[in-house]
């Protein structure tokens, strides 16, 4: 990846936040590396270089500032909406692919050798799949240091850790201290909801108008698994590990979290999971000024900047949502997804007591004043559903059938690193599947910042009240002005209807 230097330079000495994630600054003359917006003095031209990404700095022997902590930066918005294999590889490392499989698994995942693998890696990102996962490791160790009361020897094999030696010698080295020294930089800060409970920060690229996606969360909340409650999402999860639940609260300049996991292993996906599903990564002054150039979105971009595109913690949830929601209401679409989760018992997640006023997950026995969250069903668990259970037509329900054990055979690929198109072909081979329902779980399920349901009754509303063409053909010609954030657009023409 080619960093230019005048240009990440000028922004490192203007502090400007919008490129935190972005790259990273590696001062020479201190060791040290930093986030563009770090407050330090701006360091001189010649003490200076540049890193696509903090595994990278690390590579070159560099470690995390401990003023502007470069490792809890948002991450690159590049990495996040390209759908080609570096893309998809960053977001499936992200999500622990590398912890759980190792490269070998990534690799597969990928349909590459590790090698190749390896060399698409170094040339965009300065680092292989092994040196990004360990940057990852690091975070989530610093994380789980300065926010729980484990020992460190659970700490190291929460966060990834082979070793408890390789724990020590990787935070050492990333951020110039030992294991110990970070805890108690922390200040002796309590411990807030016991164990199994951590409260972190979500850093994100502002503005974030927080009302739409909370709006757009609270409409389609599926009852026992998520909630919007005085400001807050509350949200059910599965988890490779466990089960967990997470509380989300916009804030200023940063969302905060609040995670409750059964275990320790799952900080990482679940972190990962929460910023994908509030598009935490987005770049959205770029995505702004893209759309306000539409006389026609000017006003409401204006109004309301910083709209963000609210995606899915699973790929199969958003997929089924779409099929459910086909040609009926949100809420009658609400209505037959709360009978399939009634028909479908899944184990509840270890939510026993209460300590401070935080539900605590790792004392079973206790009991509880209510019932926690739940995840949503796995596709193999849909697919072996009796008819009672689904309130739909026949052939709608065989359609979701069909889509439930492609799902679970791999057929098709809903995690991050799914191909798009790849994943749209397969997805409209499935009977009942047409393109609107391929692109809604595009956008949702895989992120993809470029779909328009030009056919879509409330996107034509919203152009209808906004003075845009109704008609699909029309409106998809006007749409190419809005490239590559076509996603954006369909989320502001359904806030418009």
């Amino acid at each position: 990846m080619e960093l230019d230097f005048e240009r990440c330079y000028r922004a490192v000495d203007s502090r400007d936040q919008r490129f935190d994630g972005w790259f990273y600054t590696g001062v020479t003359s201190t060791g040290i590396y930093c986030r563009p917006s770090c407050p330090a003095m701006t360091p001189k031209r010649q003490n200076v270089r540049f890193f696509p990404s903090a595994a990278a700095a690390q590579g070159a022997g560099l470690r995390a500032c401990r003023r502007c902590r470069p490792d809890a930066a948002p991450g690159s918005p590049q990495w996040d909406v390209r759908a080609d294999v570096v893309g998809r590889a960053v977001r499936l490392i992200a999500d622990g692919v590398v912890d759980r499989d190792g490269v070998p698994g990534l690799a597969t995942r990928l349909g590459y050798t590790e090698r190749h693998l390896h060399r698409m890696l170094r040339a965009e990102l300065g680092a292989g799949p092994l040196a990004l996962a360990r940057a990852q490791r690091a975070q989530t160790a610093r994380t789980l240091i300065e926010t729980t009361g484990l020992g460190m020897a659970e700490i190291a094999f929460a966060a990834g850790f082979g070793s408890v030696r390789q724990f020590n010698d990787t935070v050492r080295e990333v951020f110039g201290t030992a294991p110990s020294e970070l805890r108690v930089a922390r200040g002796g800060r309590s411990v807030a909801g016991g164990a199994g409970t951590i409260t972190l920060r979500l850093a994100y690229r502002p503005p974030l108008h927080a009302a739409a996606l909370l709006d757009f969360l609270a409409l389609r909340a599926l009852p026992g698994v998520e909630e919007v409650r005085d400001g807050t999402y509350h949200r059910g999860l599965r988890l490779p590990h466990g089960a967990a639940e997470v509380a989300l609260t916009p804030a200023a300049g940063h969302v905060s979290a609040t995670l409750r996991l059964a275990d320790m292993r799952d900080l990482a996906p679940a972190v990962a999971r929460c910023r994908r599903l509030l598009d935490l990564d987005a770049d959205p002054q770029a995505i702004d000024e893209t759309l306000a150039a539409d006389p026609a979105l000017a006003a409401a971009v204006a109004a309301e900047p910083g709209i963000r595109l609210p995606r899915a913690v699973d790929g199969f949830e958003a997929a089924l949502r779409a099929v459910v929601g086909q040609q009926v209401s949100v809420r009658s679409a609400r209505t037959t997804l709360t009978r399939l989760l009634t028909a479908a018992p899944i184990p509840q997640p270890p939510v026993d007591h209460e300590v401070d006023g935080e539900v605590n997950l790792q004392n079973p026995g206790q009991p509880h004043d209510r019932p926690g969250l739940r995840g949503f069903l796995r596709a193999a668990e849909v697919a072996e559903l009796p008819d009672s259970a689904f309130g739909m037509p026949a052939g709608r329900r065989e359609t979701v059938r069909a889509l439930a054990r492609a799902v679970a055979s791999g057929e098709i690929d809903l995690d991050p690193g799914g191909d798009r198109e790849e994943v749209f072909r397969r997805l409209t081979a499935v009977p009942g599947i047409g393109s609107w329902t391929a692109g809604y779980v595009a956008m949702r399920a895989l992120g993809d910042p470029d779909v328009l349901l030009p056919t879509d009754l409330a996107v034509r509303r919203g152009a209808a009240a906004l003075g845009l063409p109704t008609d699909p053909k029309t409106l998809d010609t006007h749409a190419e002005r809005w490239r590559p954030w076509r996603s954006y657009a369909v989320i502001r023409l359904w806030r418009a209807a």
